[in-house]
């Protein structure tokens, strides 16, 4: 298999397919990697005969941490990086996702030492592997930058010399702001994470605090015209309150990862800034952190765009959760949420919805009770799981 550069044809029949606005059965046709037609109402012989299953576009992720816990399974354990690689595109892929953004990160915290020190090898595993031609989806990197970080913006210049980013998001775990507002959650997450005794945690706090405020706001607008010199798409990350939202707006900013709060989503949306959220969110029910609900957002109307996060399968599962939901639109509409919305926040116009015209990527999928489950995939008219 090279689905990397191959392109297929395939037609699959089924009494199921989501559309971007509606569900028909018919005929998908694919040649040449792309779709060349939708035959409502007929089935052609030649057709793989799907009958009562489910054939919706690709999924597209544009946030997963997943790729991390491959490379680095245990603390100071790090596997072959083109290994782990090609562990994490396998489930990636048997997930239902053909374009995935592989999220990386750059600034780190000063106690937290880890994945982000071997960045550049961890990139280079999937550069190899996106040369050999053996990976399973469409691979593109997601560049998360802590902005409050000593040498970020460095950092970041220095990796976008190397490696091609289609999307980069500004992030700030100061301890009091936005994800964190909070501080006592932070001492929580932290209490459990570190092991650090309370007055340890309020030096470490005290001095994190201290170095936002002279770094953030510097580092931040270089991160900003690093973007835009670049043509990279950007999102803002645990927006909180209303003028995170207008700051976003500042920068250009075409999504909103994870807002915290009721308002900053309803004001992203209002804006025309693409609101995503956890799809581990709406699967559990409401978020691991303690800030607002998928769910909620969802029955408000201003929930845009679906992430798997850190569980690659829930990005799927997380969008059959949306279909009940009278203003996410159906199932039609919840598939948007996980394929058309977030390819059209990254400028990939050429994928999201199952149209002529567009990539012949598909994702076959059966109902076991309420839970979906990905029978096959197809990317540009290749099987690839």
């Amino acid at each position: 298999m090279r689905a990397t550069t191959d392109k297929g044809a395939v037609s699959l029949f089924a009494r199921r397919i989501v559309l971007a606005d509606r569900e028909v059965a018919g005929t998908i046709v694919v040649e040449n990697g792309d779709i060349v037609a939708v035959e409502e109402d007929r089935q052609r012989p030649e057709a793989i005969d799907c009958g009562d299953d489910l054939i919706i576009p690709g999924l597209v992720e544009l946030h997963t941490d997943h790729l991390e816990p491959h490379y680095a399974p245990r603390p100071k354990v790090y596997w072959n990086p083109l290994s782990a690689v090609f562990a994490y595109d396998a489930q990636i892929a048997a997930s239902g996702i053909t374009t995935v953004f592989d999220s990386l990160r750059v600034g780190r915290d000063d106690d937290r030492p880890g994945v982000s020190d071997a960045l550049l090898e961890l990139s280079e595993g999937l550069e190899e592997a996106k040369r050999s031609g053996l990976l399973r989806a469409d691979h593109h990197t997601h560049l998360r930058c802590e902005i409050p970080s000593r040498g970020v913006v460095e950092e970041a210049s220095d990796y976008l010399a190397r490696f091609d980013v289609r999307l980069m998001s500004l992030m700030d775990h100061t301890p009091g702001q936005r994800q964190f507002r909070d501080e006592e959650k932070q001492r929580v997450y932290y209490r459990g994470k570190s092991g650090l005794a309370e007055d340890e945690l309020t030096a470490l706090f005290e001095a994190r605090k201290a170095r936002s405020a002279i770094i953030a706001e510097p580092n931040k607008r270089g991160l900003v015209a690093l973007a835009h010199d670049r043509g990279i798409a950007l999102a803002s990350h645990d927006d909180t309150l209303e003028e995170h939202v207008t700051e976003s707006l500042a920068d250009r900013v075409s999504i909103a990862e994870f807002p915290t709060t009721v308002e900053a989503a309803r004001a992203s949306h209002a804006a025309g800034i693409a609101v995503l959220m956890g799809a581990p969110n709406v699967v559990r029910g409401g978020s691991h952190s303690g800030n607002v609900s998928a769910l909620e957002l969802a029955e408000a109307g201003v929930l845009d765009i679906l992430s798997s996060d850190y569980v690659p399968i829930s990005l799927i599962q997380g969008a059959f959760g949306l279909a009940g939901v009278p203003a996410v639109g159906g199932l039609p509409g919840a598939i948007r949420t996980v394929s058309k919305a977030p390819a059209e926040a990254t400028g990939m116009t050429d994928r999201g919805e199952i149209a002529v015209g567009k990539r012949g990527d598909l994702v076959r999928v059966v109902l076991v009770g309420s839970q979906p489950v990905v029978r096959q995939v197809w990317r540009t008219g290749l099987r690839i799981s």
